[in-house]
C-alpha cells in the first residue's frame, strides 16, 4: 500500500479531524486550541474547518475546563480536552480523580463519563521543571480511567478513535519530544488495539520495556547492543493502565532478563509497578534481577547538559542491559 510522510503532530491532527468529521458530538476544548492552533500546533487549522463551537478556546483554568468536559461527557457529548502540559493537569486532578474516575462506581453504573483528556508530557526540550515532568505513573495509579501513551505515528493517529468509543475516561499522554518526529504513515487498515503492548524489535537476550518518548532512545540502545552481539527485544507498553501483562511476561519468558525504562522518577514509578509484576508473575523465568532506568530524582533542570544528565539516555539503557546479560546469579 502507498504510504505518506507525516509528523507525529500531523498524525494527531488527522485523528482529531477524522473524529470531528465522523461524530457531531465530538468537540475539542482547551487553552489556545482555536485560532492559535494549540500550544504545540496539533489543532492548527481545525477551528477554521469546524468552527468555534467544535474547537473551543477556554480560560486558563484547568479545573474549570476539565470539569466542563466531564459534565459534557455525562450529558452525552464526546469531548476531547487538551491540557497544555502534565504539570498543569495537577490543577485538574480533583476533577479527574474525584469525578471522572469515580462517577460510574459511585452511581452504581448509571453514569458514564466518555471524556478523552490529551496532555503533553516529558522533558528534553529545555522547558524547565514546571513544564517537563513525566507523571504518567500517577495517572496509571487511578482505577476508573484508561491511560494511553502513543509512541509511534500509527498510534498517534489511531488511539483517539477507540478512546472516544470508550464509555469511561481515557487519558492520552503525548511526549513533547515526539511532535516533530516524521516518517511514513501507512493507511488505516482497521481499529487500533489499544489494549495490547507492541513488540517493536525482536530479541533473545534481554527485554527492554518502555513507552512514549523513551521508545526512540530504547531502540537506539538496542542498536548499540546489537553491535556488541547482544540481542535486545523492545516492548512498547502503549497502554499504561491497564498494562498488558501477557505480552510483558511472554517476552520475559523468551529472554529471561528485563530492563524497564521510564522517564518518571524511580521512587514509586510505573517502572516499579512493571518490575513488581514481572517478579510476581515470571520470577522463575528470570536469570537476573529486573533493572530500571529512570530520571534522576530532581526537578527537571533547564540547562541542556543537566537536563540530558537527568533523563534516561540510550547509553544508560544499554549499560543496564549489559549488566543484566552479564549477571551470573
Amino acid at each position: 500500500m502507498a504510504t505518506a510522510t507525516t509528523t507525529y503532530r500531523e498524525a494527531l491532527r488527522e485523528a482529531l479531524r477524522e473524529a470531528l468529521s465522523a461524530d457531531d458530538r465530538v468537540f475539542l476544548m482547551g487553552e489556545d486550541v482555536g485560532k492559535y492552533g494549540g500550544s504545540f500546533g496539533v489543532s492548527l487549522g481545525l477551528v477554521e474547518e469546524f468552527g468555534p463551537e467544535r474547537v473551543r478556546d477556554t480560560p486558563l483554568s484547568e479545573s474549570a475546563f476539565v470539569g466542563t468536559g466531564i459534565g459534557a461527557a455525562i450529558a452525552g457529548m464526546r469531548p476531547v480536552v487538551e491540557v497544555m502540559t502534565v504539570n498543569f493537569s495537577l490543577l485538574a486532578l480533583d476533577q479527574i480523580l474525584n469525578n471522572a474516575a469515580t462517577l460510574r462506581h459511585m452511581s452504581g453504573g448509571q453514569l458514564s463519563v466518555p471524556v478523552v483528556i490529551r496532555m503533553t508530557t516529558g522533558a528534553g526540550r529545555q522547558l524547565a521543571a514546571q513544564h517537563s515532568h513525566s507523571l504518567e505513573g500517577w495517572y496509571a495509579h487511578i482505577p476508573g480511567i484508561r491511560v494511553l501513551a502513543p509512541a509511534t505515528l500509527e498510534d498517534a493517529r489511531g488511539m483517539l478513535a477507540p478512546a472516544l468509543a470508550d464509555p469511561d475516561p481515557v487519558v492520552i499522554f503525548e511526549h513533547g519530544s515526539l511532535y516533530n518526529v516524521s516518517g511514513e504513515l501507512a493507511p488505516v487498515e482497521g481499529p487500533l488495539d489499544v489494549a495490547s503492548a507492541a513488540v517493536r524489535r525482536s530479541g533473545d537476550d534481554v527485554t527492554l520495556l518502555t513507552y512514549g518518548g523513551s521508545l526512540p532512545k530504547v531502540l537506539s540502545a538496542a542498536d548499540l547492543l546489537a553491535g556488541e552481539g547482544i540481542s535486545a527485544e523492545v516492548v512498547d507498553l502503549r497502554s499504561l493502565r491497564p498494562l498488558d501483562d501477557a505480552t510483558i511476561m511472554a517476552s520475559v519468558a523468551r529472554t529471561h532478563r528485563a530492563v524497564v525504562v521510564d522517564e518518571g522518577w524511580r521512587t514509586g514509578s510505573l517502572a516499579a509497578e512493571v518490575s513488581a509484576r514481572i517478579t510476581e508473575q515470571a520470577f522463575y523465568e528470570l536469570d537476573a534481577p529486573v533493572g530500571r532506568v529512570c530520571s534522576a530524582e530532581v526537578p527537571i533542570p533547564y540547562a541542556r547538559h543537566l537536563e540530558e544528565a537527568a533523563l534516561p539516555q540510550a547509553e544508560g539503557v544499554a549499560a543496564a542491559a549489559r549488566e543484566a546479560v552479564g549477571h551470573r546469579g
